[in-house]
């Protein structure tokens, strides 16, 4: 019998999901569909294009086997079933190689952990299978990415599909395994959901950890990016000692925050664990050691009031005025969050128009309302 030929689809948003997992398994990389097996990872932003995309491949005739993962198959697997054949549920490092050994033994896959497939027209979930051990799977391999040093996250938060796709528990790799990736990097930057967690349970910060690793990787003689997109630190985490070991190992000029909310009322609903005092601490910090604050704020919270919208805006203002940079977010429900029916809250008029105004002037990115954007 000849093998299938397995294809990752590779497009922008996909390409770290990708960069992890090509190192398990053998698959070349598709911009379409294919004959063989078709891999797609996507996010709820992505999914009616790919739906599409599936569909126009299905009634051209295309011989291909679809498989799903990542946030949106995750969080809805039977919708997903509707248009693919299999879903990984969370992560795929274990999942992923042994579903593909299946399917290429002609195998009932119902000993395949963490996964979800139709049988007899029922859509069919399998066990549910533990979080991975970081360290015994590549962060990359041919397509290199950020290192991710950490995954999941304790905190909760109502809006955010991170430690229901990944857990509560922190996980991190350790220092000897980040630092030999390191090594294939001509600058070093992460993922991680909070970087000055890294070594802790991801409430308390372990600042001795986060030296260690800076300590090793500095001794590669590269620049290091902490604390930088496509990461991020929470606010109550940025205090001085953190910020002399960025000053002293790293080659940062700013520091990216999540906000979040400007209204501590807004604050506490979500989730956050932090308010309002901790982010305008955390930009003055930053700008004391030179750093530019790099703010995530989101607004149309569900119940959010157009004085919570306002009292956003205010803290928006303040950090521009301050010389940091906003990046302005409309809040998306996500599936599989606690806010996944929730309404956005509409704009106030005067808050929209702005956030409007600061675009222009270049003091604030992102997309905060429908069909407005400005990255």
């Amino acid at each position: 019998m000849n093998r299938l030929k397995t294809w990752f689809r590779y497009n922008s948003k996909n390409s770290y999901s990708i960069a992890a997992l090509m190192p398990l398994i053998e698959a070349g990389i598709a911009r379409e569909p294919k004959e063989g097996i078709m891999l797609y990872s996507f996010a709820t932003a992505q999914a009616a294009e790919i739906y599409r995309e599936v569909l126009e491949a299905k009634a051209t005739k295309i011989d291909a086997i679809f498989v799903a993962g990542g946030p949106h198959p995750s969080a809805l697997p039977e919708e997903v079933l509707k248009h693919f054949d299999f879903v990984v549920i969370g992560e795929g490092e274990e999942t992923l190689p042994e579903l593909l050994q299946a399917i290429e033994a002609g195998q009932d896959p119902v000993g395949v952990k963490g996964i979800a497939y139709k049988c007899r027209g029922r859509v069919r979930f399998t066990e549910k299978r533990d979080p991975v051990e970081l360290d015994c799977y590549p962060p990359f391999g041919k397509i290199l990415a950020p290192i991710e040093i950490s995954r999941g996250c304790p905190w909760g938060c109502t809006y955010c599909q991170t430690p229901r796709l990944f857990g509560s528990c922190m996980r991190h790799r350790s220092i000897p395994f980040i630092a030999k990736y390191a090594r294939r990097h001509k600058d070093i930057r992460f993922t991680s959901p909070n970087s000055l967690a890294y070594g802790s349970d991801g409430r308390r910060p372990r600042l001795e950890k986060v030296e260690a690793l800076l300590k090793v990787l500095a001794e590669l003689k590269k620049p290091i990016f902490f604390g930088t997109f496509p990461s991020e630190v929470r606010p109550e985490f940025v205090s001085r000692a953190a910020l002399e070991l960025i000053a002293k190992y790293c080659a940062n000029k700013s520091l990216s925050l999540g906000g979040q909310s400007g209204s501590p009322a807004v604050l506490r609903r979500i989730g956050r664990g932090h308010g309002r005092a901790e982010i305008i601490a955390a930009c003055e910090l930053a700008r004391d050691y030179g750093l530019t604050p790099q703010v995530d704020l989101i607004f149309g919270l569900p119940k959010e009031s157009e004085e919570d919208q306002r009292m956003t805006l205010d803290l928006a203002r303040w950090i521009t005025a301050k010389g940091g940079k906003v990046r302005a977010h409309r809040f998306t429900p996500l599936p599989g969050t606690p806010l996944a029916a929730a309404r956005p809250a509409p704009l106030a008029q005067d808050v929209e128009a702005c956030l409007g105004k600061m675009a222009l002037e270049g003091r604030l990115t992102g997309s905060w309302s429908t069909g407005s954007r400005a990255d």
